[in-house]
């Protein structure tokens, strides 16, 4: 579990987060949602530690994020898995490089152990036979499920996916939600889903925080969503002609 106490955050005299405080919890898909530039991202890079909030505590588990020494902090993000915008897969590297590559960075694995883990990995994702195959060769979906077999590698306990459904078809993008749903609660981490996408929201939403203009404005889940009463929430929810034409009396 993360939780987040009390986080407020500033650019140049600007707050972009005021007073955020959630419980990202163990073993479900914890979603951040909101339009864009409302500070969903700016939140998770203060979780992962790439911005120090001005004010607030982040705990994962019960360790104090904050209060970690830099081996520490260290260390603890070799407990996290990355799933970013667009894949971000190496060029170069083929796909069995690409997955090994974190066990190569921060582990002392040999080399067969090595290749043992991305082969499970890649079929946990589905990807069979495609080892020698560069990511250039590869379909949008199919980069996104060797991203994922990527950022599992480390058996992570924390799991942090940015618009994983980014750049691709709806058939493919519910094929994504379904296997970050899966792994979740298969290997019991704590999942962290930045989006504005509202299949993902109604799909695999197991906790949700909605953020508007850097404020926790809402928190619950998918099951409750369509009946919300706050009205940033529920123009962000209705803005599709097709949820307005669904939306409960």
């Amino acid at each position: 579990m993360i939780t987040v106490k009390n986080i407020s955050k500033s650019f140049n005299g600007t707050q972009v987060l005021k007073d955020i405080s959630f419980g990202f919890e163990k073993g479900k898909t914890n979603l951040i949602i909101g339009k864009s530039g409302s500070g969903k991202s700016v939140l998770t890079k203060c979780i992962v530690g790439l911005f120090e909030p001005d004010e607030g505590e982040i705990f994962y588990d019960n360790r104090d994020f904050l209060a970690l020494k830099s081996k520490e902090k260290k260390d603890l993000r070799k407990e996290m898995g990355m799933l970013f915008q667009g894949s971000a897969l190496f060029d170069s590297l083929s796909v069995e490089e690409n997955v090994a590559f974190p066990l190569r960075m921060f582990t002392n694995m040999l080399e067969e152990e090595i290749l043992e883990r991305v082969n499970f990995c890649l079929n946990r994702v589905n990807i069979l036979n495609k080892n020698n195959l560069y990511p250039s060769e590869l379909s949008g979906g199919m980069q996104k499920r060797v991203a994922i077999a990527r950022a599992i590698s480390l058996k992570p306990k924390y799991l942090f996916c940015d618009e994983p459904n980014s750049g691709l078809d709806p058939v493919t993008a519910i094929v994504i939600d379904e296997l970050i749903k899966e792994i979740t609660d298969e290997y019991k981490m704590t999942t962290i889903v930045i989006t504005h996408d509202m299949n993902s929201v109604l799909e695999i939403g197991d906790n949700i925080l909605f953020i508007d203009n850097g404020i926790k404005k809402w928190e619950g889940s998918k099951n409750e969503i369509l009946n919300v009463k706050v009205q940033e929430l529920h123009d962000f929810v209705y803005v599709s002609k097709f949820l307005q034409n669904i939306k409960p009396k």
